[in-house]
């Protein structure tokens, strides 16, 4: 059946300004652009679009689909403005908790406390005698109480792992900080997901993605919930032909070997194979990003690296391995360099294309090198809005050219996806865009963090759009509206490209469209 949409303004991507009148779709393809006209007369049926904007469906680049989903369906700490709030919400929270049960909180940042506090285990101890473990917003550190420390054998003797630390007070004592690897020596105590358990929260989360304009994701789950088959097996009972989204899984090197080795199956398209995930550094709010230089504000820590130069080159090895590319999380310029000496040693197959994750901090000579190679860039506008003022301090005046350099970097001619990296950040497309175009929080007044790096509304967009759907290879089919490509729409009650700047993030989402059919209805 054909279906014409019309009445609205539908807005290509094709290049700025670039609309049609009317679309026709069929079989979840776009088959004619044109008048409304000369499109009418082939028409089954008619979608009047009311005067709503019509955009190709937003994707992120760069999410975590079930932890969305988690952090919807537990306790929220990211909207805490202090550490009386936090401690306030952590004691209304969870009454009634048995003492083998655990309290799990998400998103805490204590940057966003003006005294910059963070609690220790015995403040927490105070909340509940039950195992309490709080993950903060960037998921690089956790903090947890006494019970949590018992339950997995931690003591003052316990030897920090290879890639975490343990952090301890002046006696030596845990202080119930943990980053990075450390935070898998209570995760692996923790009661493990269940199939059920995941399915719920993915049913949650992409009932949220479709509710806010997204039509699809690239997304990291496999690796963090044990056996792999629960959270794909979860995509599989979400996803499919009644529940219409694509999502493109990164696959964990944690699991990469036995998915290959099993030869797993998805559903596409859906749901299909990404590139083999793997971090190499932490996050610049908990200073575990790597640096290549000493922190400003910190000068006795440049960060650290998850892995030696050994199990880069030997995850990158396997990938190769198996014919496939790598999405790496890098942070700091030391990190990005790290991932580059790889790369260079063992090249992406033909065809395909390297992911680098985040890059907020990178140097002339890292740019030379990765315009040379197949990379593409996942990158998150939003960041600059929790990020900034504080990571100038962070980082030092000398290392902001290269900041969060999103202009340069298109400038530079890469293929760049804006995505969010939920739970981490809020996940509202209209955030990032927002964030992309003007630099700063909803609501600020002044020119922007870094003002010379805001991107035009067209750039904006188009990290959500055609920049997203050519990071996962799909720019001949996704990310435009043309003629074979998929009718995959957000419709919007208002035109992104004419609004004022505080307008953006008060659009109202009319209707998102995944190959062709409703799937949300404002």
């Amino acid at each position: 059946m054909k279906t014409l949409w019309q009445n609205g303004t539908l807005y290509t991507m094709e290049q700025e300004g670039s609309k049609v009148e009317a679309l026709l779709t069929e079989s979840g393809k776009i088959v004619a652009t044109g008048t409304y006209d000369e499109l009418q007369g082939q028409a089954d049926e008619e979608i009047d679009l009311g005067g709503a904007v019509l955009y190709p469906g937003f994707i992120d680049s760069h999410m975590h689909m079930i932890g969305h989903g988690e952090k919807l369906l537990s306790l929220d700490l990211s909207k805490a403005a202090s550490a009386d709030e936090m401690m306030d919400m952590l004691l209304g929270a969870h009454k009634g908790l048995g003492a083998d049960e655990w309290f799990v909180g998400e998103g805490w940042n204590e940057n966003n406390f003006p005294d910059k506090k963070i609690f220790t285990r015995h403040e927490l101890d105070q909340v509940t005698a039950a195992p309490m473990l709080l993950k903060r917003t960037c998921r690089h550190v956790l903090l947890v109480n006494s019970k949590a420390l018992e339950l997995a054998g931690i003591t003052k003797d316990t030897p920090d792992p290879e890639d975490g630390v343990i952090v301890r007070d002046a006696n030596g004592e845990a202080t119930g900080l943990l980053l990075e690897g450390a935070q898998d020596l209570v995760l692996n105590v923790a009661p493990e997901p269940t199939e059920q358990s995941l399915t719920r929260a993915l049913r949650k989360s992409v009932d949220d993605l479709l509710a806010l304009g997204l039509t699809g994701a690239v997304t990291d789950d496999l690796g963090y919930y044990g056996d792999y088959r629960n959270p794909l097996q979860a995509f599989k009972n979400v996803i499919g032909e009644e529940k219409k989204f694509r999502a493109h899984l990164l696959r964990r090197s944690t699991v990469f070997a036995q998915l290959m080795a099993d030869a797993a199956t998805y559903c596409e398209p859906w749901i299909d194979p990404g590139e083999m995930k793997f971090f190499i550094d932490g996050a610049l709010g908990g200073k575990t990003a790597l640096l290549s230089a000493p922190y400003a504000d910190t000068p006795e820590t440049s960060g650290m690296t998850v892995l030696t130069d050994e199990e880069i080159d030997e995850l990158v090895k396997l990938a190769r391995e198996h014919g496939e590319a790598i999405a790496v999380h890098v942070i700091g310029d030391g990190a990005t360099e790290k991932a580059l000496d790889a790369i260079e040693k063992y090249p992406v197959p033909e065809g395909k294309r390297d992911r680098l994750i985040h890059v907020n901090v990178l140097r002339d000579d890292l740019v030379e090198r990765m315009e040379k190679l197949p990379v593409i860039l996942d990158v998150q506008p939003i960041f600059v809005s929790s990020d900034f003022p504080w990571v100038m301090d962070r980082l030092g005046e000398e290392r902001l050219g290269w900041a969060y350099a999103w202009k340069r970097l298109l400038d530079h001619g890469f293929i760049c996806g804006g995505g969010s990296d939920a739970p981490v950040e809020e996940v509202d497309p209209l955030l990032g865009i927002y964030a992309a175009a003007t630099r700063r929080k909803p609501g600020e007044t002044h020119d922007g963090y870094l003002p010379h790096e805001k991107l035009s509304r067209f750039e904006a967009v188009g990290l959500f759009t055609t920049g997203s759907a050519a990071t996962i290879g799909k720019a001949d089919v996704r990310g435009k509206l043309a003629v074979g490509f998929d009718a995959d729409f957000t419709v919007l009650d208002r035109d992104l490209f004419e609004v004022a700047d505080e307008e953006i993030v008060d659009a109202n989402v009319v209707m998102t469209v995944v190959a062709g059919d409703v799937m949300y209805r404002g």
